[in-house]
């Protein structure tokens, strides 16, 4: 696979820093271009960014200039890839601008997720929403496009649904979610609030959920995407744990299936295992039967944080069955899907290709 130059937007911040922690070895990508808002712009990533992970700043990146978040403004070069890391008020004006710089932009942002022209994707549960993005007036006049990945919340959720949505069809599902902290990036939530509590409102995830859920599942048709048709409600909360987002679910299947059935579906689930893609795990589903299980300290960096870890099934009195999952929030929820995104459009030829620009400007 040809490396690509990418860049990312809204480098500075807890899922900026991820990305640059994901991609910094990554055998398609390398890091050229870094932006962030007016306070960091023209600094040295390393004076610029208060890194909170728990791997070392690579000195390469410490040492780069962040850029202004804007391709018009930018003094360096633009590469055509675009990993975006901004609250969805920054992103809706912004994202357009790099798309209609003809950037392919994979974003993390909820702004465009459940526009109808913008494929919003985990690539296990429905890759074959990826060809809207043709839709894109951007994509038609200068071959830019949005391509988003859902809610974190959501993404652990969906992994899990969508083996048994496929086999045996889901009629409703009943979550709650208990959300690390890390969600809210920094400085998040302030300690006198989370410390021995629990914040049972996290603003517009709910909702998030139940949108963006149906939009996962659903099925890409002439006219857009057919929303899955089921019924959900979801209750979510804001816990002290740093990292890692625990659901307990009720579901009831519209085809009834045993515990064997439903533990096959899981284990079965593997659909880019051929693929060969570098962030992709093994195992996107991971069922643990201990009692106990899963555990964020446990099992948080199951699949390189990439798997959603699934424990404690057992049949549920109101509907049919009930399971507890985990799934790590800023590298499956966040900057891994995005890169896991990319990956899947560069094998399907959907990447600005760095061998094309150059062929580009020996023709001009």
């Amino acid at each position: 696979m040809e490396r690509r130059k990418v860049g990312i937007l809204g480098a500075t911040g807890t899922v900026g820093q991820r990305f640059i922690q994901l991609l910094e070895n990554h055998p398609w990508f390398e890091i050229t271009w870094l932006a962030a808002s007016d306070r960091s712009a023209g600094k040295k990533y390393g004076e610029a960014v208060r890194w909170k992970l728990d791997t070392p700043l690579p000195a390469r990146i410490a040492a780069m200039t962040v850029e202004a978040n804007t391709p018009a403004e930018s003094r360096t070069e633009v590469p055509k890839i675009i990993f975006a890391a901004l609250d969805a008020d920054i992103a809706r004006e912004l994202e357009p601008k790099f798309a209609e710089y003809g950037c392919a932009v994979i974003s993390n942002s909820s702004a465009f997720r459940m526009t109808p022209d913008v494929p919003l994707v985990i690539p296990e549960v429905n890759a074959a929403h990826l060809p809207l993005l043709e839709e894109q007036a951007t994509r038609k006049s200068s071959g830019g496009y949005i391509v988003t990945n859902p809610n974190c919340s959501a993404i652990g959720l969906v992994l899990a649904l969508k083996p048994l949505a496929d086999r045996f069809g889901i009629e409703s599902f009943f979550v709650t979610t208990m959300q690390a902290i890390s969600g809210a990036g920094y400085p998040g939530v302030p300690s006198l609030d989370i410390l021995g509590n629990v914040v049972p409102f996290i603003k517009n995830e709910e909702e998030k959920m139940q949108e963006e859920c149906f939009k996962l599942l659903g099925a890409l048709q002439d006219s857009g995407i057919a929303m899955y048709d089921a019924r959900m409600t979801a209750h979510c909360n804001r816990v002290p744990v740093i990292d890692g987002h625990t659901e307990s679910v009720s579901i009831k299947l519209r085809t009834p299936a045993t515990r064997e059935q439903i533990l096959a579906a899981w284990e079965e689930f593997h659909p880019l295992r051929a693929e060969h893609l570098p962030s992709a795990p093994e195992q996107p589903v991971i069922f643990n039967d201990a009692v106990d299980r899963p555990q964020p300290r446990l099992d948080l960096m199951n699949g390189r944080g990439m798997s959603t870890t699934v424990g404690r099934l057992r049949p549920c009195t109101l509907l049919d069955w009930k399971f507890t999952l985990l799934s790590h929030n800023t590298i499956r929820g966040a900057a891994g899907a995005a890169v896991l995104n990319a990956e899947v459009l560069a094998k399907m030829q959907k990447l600005p290709s760095l061998k094309k620009n150059v062929q580009e400007a020996v023709t001009a």
